[in-house]
């Protein structure tokens, strides 16, 4: 099993390194516009792994695609970061064109790849993919989602003062401050809905903090996180290359399903060998369908401007 991680910064160093212990993977490979960056990233992290126990062969490139060749997973990772008071839309002029061109470049070296976006503005960055290289729908998987739910159960787990081993919840809809769904209705701990243990004013609290959570950890920061993001792709790398047919919710592209169609948006979906092996379609609520369709109009708003 051959990924690819294209932009060696934080989140793909985090991504790369994640993906390397979990020693699912044969080969992992760095790929960056930077000279020798991928390369150092690499190399320090394969000193790492007699330390951690790992044996994925990790390399590094600048700007050679050919390296990536015959990738079965590559995650797009590439782009400017989000600094303090800006929207992940405010990315989208210089993002587009590289994503644009990366997406391009691995298909060429890699025509049977499954995609994993990252860049933001991620759904749209993950729309364009698809509008770039062509791959069938199940083929090209927006990160946002799994990040967003893994913020809503820190959220969750620390509201409740529980362990997040206890905890379950997800997020749909776009990855936006604004178009984030925490659905708090559904959210449970150890199979009990969390409305059992939380008031409705304490569980809107955390849902407007899961919303936030990006723009929190960049004012803390002085730059979008890596952590979790790393973390979170590495578990849909794993999901695919292990064909663990799990539900992560995933900015895919809908066809009809609820009710919403030619856009990329945050929703549950079953990953397997074939990327998304389906869409979910389970029952929202009327405020969380008004919720949900308020989200798709603002990215099919960010996605015209990719044509502006």
């Amino acid at each position: 099993m051959k990924v690819t991680v294209v932009g060696a910064g934080a989140v793909g160093a985090s991504c790369a390194e994640y993906i390397a212990i979990k020693n699912f993977a044969s080969e992992v490979v760095l790929l960056d516009i930077k000279e020798g960056f991928a390369e150092g990233k690499a190399m320090d992290l394969m000193q790492t792994a007699s330390l951690n126990g790992f044996d994925t062969k990790l390399t590094g490139s600048t700007s050679d695609y050919s390296k990536t060749a015959n990738s079965d997973i590559a995650v797009i990772t590439s782009g400017i970061p989000r600094k303090p008071g800006m929207t992940r839309e405010e990315l989208i002029g210089i993002n587009a064109g590289i994503v644009k061109s990366v997406a391009a470049s691995l298909v060429e070296h890699s025509p049977n790849v499954i995609l994993i976006v990252v860049s933001n503005p991620m759904d749209t960055m993950t729309y364009l993919a698809h509008q770039v290289t062509g791959l069938p729908k199940n083929r090209i998987i927006g990160m946002g989602g799994a990040l967003d739910s893994a913020r809503f159960k820190f959220r969750l787990a620390e509201a409740l003062g529980a362990p997040i081993s206890d905890v379950d919840g997800m997020v749909i809809g776009g990855h936006s401050d604004k178009g984030m769904v925490p659905l708090t209705r559904m959210a449970t701990r150890n199979s009990v809905l969390v409305s059992e243990f939380l008031t409705e004013e304490r569980l809107n609290q955390v849902k407007e903090d899961t919303k936030v959570g990006g723009a929190t950890l960049t004012k803390l920061l002085g730059t979008s996180a890596w952590y979790a993001p790393g973390a979170a792709v590495s578990g849909l790398v794993q999901a695919i290359a292990c064909d663990q047919k799990k539900i992560f919710p995933c900015s895919a592209l809908l066809s009809g399903e609820y009710g919403l169609n030619d856009l990329c948006i945050g929703v549950p979906v079953v990953l397997g060998r074939n990327g998304i092996e389906k869409i979910v379609e389970i029952k929202l609520s009327d405020a969380e369908k008004a919720h949900l369709n308020e989200s798709a109009a603002g990215v099919k708003k960010t996605n015209g401007l990719l044509n502006a």
